[in-house]
């Protein structure tokens, strides 16, 4: 990109902007829909394990609480919506059969929250795991429409529960791939994944591109039953 001189001569280039210099987002507050799950449980336990502060969020406070109880490190519980109010940034795990209500109930009090969504719309039959394609394309994108006055992002999909609640695990060795529609929100997702040591985020595109990233945990299933394993993604050359 140029710009005009102001003294008349040649156009200067604006030097593009560096994508791995992230915001600071220690001092952030995470909730965590559905943190009673095993998925949102491992990712409330690594977040405030890296020193992030965190609230689990579930339809039972008493749920919430004794899930945070049990994870230490500082984690609060909360109702739902109580957990959404006091976040800055709202992490959507909950079940996809689930997810379009829960939504729903909370769309006043998440207006103008960063959301991220890593719900999975997957079925299950005698063959193993399959994707789903929800009416308006994703499941963040079923977000984004649920949530108009919010900031709807997608990432942490492909994570494996177990090695997030393992204590023994130091460091998970895996890119987050991030969409979104504005690159504030989406820096500021991977700068939450890259909290996590062994992380790193990686924007892979806009809402609209969500489905296949969703998707391929289908995938990442079969090749955790065949190979015994918990595997993840790298992308290379970035």
């Amino acid at each position: 990109m140029a710009t005009a001189d102001a003294t008349g001569g040649a156009p200067r280039k604006i030097p593009a902007k560096d994508p791995w210099d992230l915001p600071d987002v220690s001092g952030l507050v995470v909730g965590v829909l559905g943190g009673t799950g095993d998925q949102g449980r491992g990712l409330a336990y690594r977040l405030a394990r890296a020193g992030q502060k965190v609230i689990i969020g579930s339809r039972s406070v008493e749920r919430a609480k004794t899930a945070a109880g049990e994870l230490g490190l500082g984690i609060e519980g909360a109702e739902n919506a109580d957990c959404a109010r006091r976040s800055d940034v709202v992490i959507v795990a909950v079940p996809w059969e689930g997810h379009a209500k829960t939504l729903e109930t909370l769309r006043e009090v998440l207006t103008g929250k960063l959301v991220i969504d890593c719900v999975n719309p997957l079925g299950f039959d005698k063959k193993g795991a399959y994707a789903l394609k929800p009416e308006e394309g994703s499941a963040a994108e079923q977000a984004a429409a649920l949530l108009p006055e919010a900031r709807v992002t997608a990432a942490f999909h492909h994570l494996s529960a177990v090695l997030l609640q393992d204590e023994l695990v130091e460091e998970i060795d895996t890119d987050v791939m991030v969409l979104g529609e504005s690159r504030a929100d989406t820096d500021l997702v991977q700068a939450l994944a890259a909290r996590i040591p062994g992380m790193r985020g990686i924007f892979a595109g806009r809402l609209r591109n969500a489905h296949q990233v969703e998707s391929l945990v289908a995938n990442l299933i079969s090749v955790n039953r065949r190979y015994k394993a918990h595997a993840g993604l790298r992308v290379t050359d970035v």
